[in-house]
């Protein structure tokens, strides 16, 4: 089964708008980027109908558009959620101008069974919950769709990437949260 999960396989042909997996078994489950993808087309739709500002919440996946209208400055507060604590309660907040904040955690999607708590952000290698430090990572980003994708690959790396904030135009910063409750802001001022 192993060898089904490689997404180095897919192949991609831009002239036909095609998908090819060369093995046979192998599924491609967009899943885990789909709320990006979806946030962007969104604000685009916003946008072609003159909305200025506004808040597309997905649910772990918050897309703000055009300048804050309550700020003078134009930027946005935005609520980092502390996984200790029930939804909506931050660990603390940024102040970015627009732009995407897409969460990947292990403390909402859970599963309680004898006693053991399952996640449901799952390690390609073994199929079970990934083993991980890390309660959330949060991205900042310009396109959501880029959060996203940034969301899970930093949360599988488990830490801050060197270089990784200049790795990709349009990457605003990160807040990494651990489970002992220690907090790594990359980019970005936690206040």
């Amino acid at each position: 089964c192993h060898n089904l999960i490689d997404p180095t396989q897919i192949q991609l042909e831009d002239r036909n708008f095609s998908v090819y997996l060369p093995r046979t078994g192998m599924k491609l489950d967009l899943g885990g980027i789909a709320k990006g993808y979806i946030a962007d087309r969104i604000r685009d739709l916003w946008l072609a109908y003159g909305v200025s500002a506004g808040i597309i919440n997905l649910g772990g996946n918050v897309l703000l558009v055009g300048a804050a209208p309550t700020h003078s400055d134009g930027r946005w507060v935005i609520g980092v959620q502390d996984p200790r604590q029930p939804r909506g309660a931050s660990i603390g907040k940024v102040n970015l101008p627009a732009c995407s904040a897409v969460t990947s955690g292990i403390y909402e999607r859970t599963l309680k069974q004898n006693g053991q708590n399952y996640h449901h952000l799952l390690d390609p290698r073994t199929g079970y919950p990934l083993k991980t430090e890390l309660a959330g990572v949060t991205i900042f980003a310009e396109k959501s769709v880029v959060a996203e994708i940034e969301a899970k690959r930093l949360f599988f790396a488990g830490q801050p990437l060197a270089g990784w904030l200049k790795s990709r135009s349009g990457l605003l910063g990160a807040v990494f949260v651990y489970q002992n409750g220690q907090t790594i802001p990359v980019g970005v001022e936690l206040l």
